[in-house]
């Protein structure tokens, strides 16, 4: 019997976990995928939002800008990449000045600081490689940046050693309350009783929130694509570019990441499958003619790589946090987390999570561990740092992914964490291997090679990421076999 089980492992649902494990209770996460992290969590533009976008009075706006808030610290804490360069929302035409000042209306209503409107000639100072046909933007200083899946990872790392149990590639089935008072969450390997269940499950939340409410939600699957760019040695733009919002979102950005590299979208299409992160050629074609309105000079020849991902939608546009209306008590949740559901992650942890131990009453747990901050990485290291590392350990000595410059020693470190990588984008998105210009070309077999002697597997059973995505199908003995049964 558990305290409480959160389902879903994305940065929200990992929250959760982390500030219910301030508390002295037996928690679980569960979640379909094979690691946190895989779904919205690691598809989205990173940015932690100021909150003037989100309308005043929704949860949306309060826990976009009580989250913001949270960032910095948080971030320091966990040894999670964070930055504040701010942000300018442009605008073409007098019509769109319009759009912006209800912008800064939202501003002030939701207690954003410092957002004010700016004029062209302000604009390229701050930008010089603006499109100089701007006419006026919406300057917000407090915007910020994240790497979104590092900022999970480390949350999950957190709960976990603080006595979290983690069960992935573990899609819950159905979730039904139990006659003693209690929950039971099926689940496609086994069932699990517990007190609490907290649905944090992106697009899935919906589903379960349907099975037990007497209040119905629906879900749309919005699919936002991107491209990414190579490290540049002058990046074009230090703040976040976007431009001015549709009913659809935010808008086609340019960005900066946290480490260095240009994202150029998202789109925002409506499409059936919640689960379809494929890139699509219109798709990406709309990123690109968009983007030249912000950035003229825009190159697609340092792209290295898009992707795609899914925003849960709710058909009314604000959040869903708390208990589950019409449910029996112990049924908690956060559904239609869309943007800026990264930004609100903290807040909605926070909240949530106190709200559950309250209900439970669970103590504070006094022998909490803070977090371990992640390490400083090989390659933001100083020479001195660098064979400082070496001395401790030599497998820094040893380049693995020649791109973002990463040892294998960050990769068996990846795989050694309280919840650590089972697969090559599992490393990937804990060390940046793979994450370069050659997208894993030269480093994948190596990383492959670590993952057999760290989890003691063969490399038919490594994947790339879970399920059927395996990088090796047999061996040459196997295929030769199968070929000419009747000459064994």
């Amino acid at each position: 019997m558990y305290d409480a089980i959160v389902i879903g492992a994305g940065v929200v649902g990992c929250a959760v976990a982390q500030q219910l494990s301030r508390y002295d209770g037996k928690l679980l996460v569960i979640d379909r995928m094979e690691d946190v992290a895989d779904g919205a969590s690691k598809a989205n533009s990173g940015i932690v939002h100021a909150g003037f976008d989100a309308h005043p009075g929704t949860e949306k706006a309060r826990l976009n800008v009580k989250g913001a808030k949270m960032y910095k610290k948080l971030a320091t804490e966990l040894g999670v990449p964070y930055g504040q360069p701010g942000a300018l929302v442009l605008g073409f035409s007098e019509e769109d000045r319009k759009t912006l000042e209800n912008l800064l209306a939202q501003a002030v209503a939701n207690d954003v600081e410092g957002c004010r409107i700016v004029e062209h000639d302000e604009i390229l100072q701050m930008e010089p490689n603006t499109n100089p046909e701007v006419v006026c933007a919406l300057y917000a200083p407090t915007s910020g940046l994240v790497s979104p899946y590092e900022m999970t990872c480390a949350l999950a790392d957190s709960a976990a050693e603080n006595g979290a149990e983690f069960k992935l590639s573990n899609p819950v089935l159905e979730i039904k309350p139990t006659a003693d008072g209690n929950w039971l969450v099926i689940t496609e390997r086994d069932e699990y009783k517990t007190r609490a269940v907290v649905n944090c499950a992106g697009m899935g939340s919906g589903i379960l929130h349907n099975m037990i409410s007497s209040r119905k939600v629906k879900l749309i699957a919005r699919r936002g694509e991107y491209y990414l760019l190579d490290h540049m040695a002058e990046i074009p733009f230090t703040m976040t570019m976007f431009q001015c919002p549709t009913k659809m979102g935010k808008g086609v950005l340019v960005s900066p990441t946290t480490h260095g590299n240009i994202l150029l979208g998202p789109t925002a299409n409506d499409i059936d499958d919640g689960y379809d992160v494929a890139t699509t050629r219109k798709g990406l074609d709309d990123v690109l003619s968009k983007v030249r309105l912000t950035w003229k000079n825009v190159n697609l020849r340092q792209v290295i790589t898009t992707f795609s991902g899914i925003r849960a939608h709710e058909e009314h546009g604000d959040f869903i946090i708390g208990k589950v209306e019409g449910a029996p008590a112990g049924a908690y949740e956060a559904v239609g987390v869309e943007s800026p559901g990264l930004s609100a992650a903290p807040a909605i942890g926070q909240e949530l999570g106190d709200e559950v131990a309250a209900f439970l009453g669970l103590k504070k747990d006094e022998n909490w561990k803070k977090p371990t901050p992640l390490p400083k990485t090989f390659r933001t290291m100083t020479d001195e740092e660098r064979a400082e590392a070496y001395a401790k350990d030599p497998e820094y000595g040893v380049l693995v992914c020649r791109c973002e410059q990463v040892t294998e020693a960050e990769i068996r470190a990846a795989i050694r964490r309280p919840v650590g990588a089972r697969s090559i984008d599992g490393v990937k998105r804990r060390t940046r291997a793979g994450m370069g210009r050659c997208q894993g070309g030269f480093c994948s077999p190596r990383v492959m090679e670590i993952l057999c002697e760290e989890l003691g597997v063969s490399p038919l059973e490594i994947t790339k990421c879970g399920g059927e995505s395996k990088l090796l199908v047999g061996t040459l003995h196997q295929i030769a076999k199968e070929a000419r049964p009747d000459e064994e």
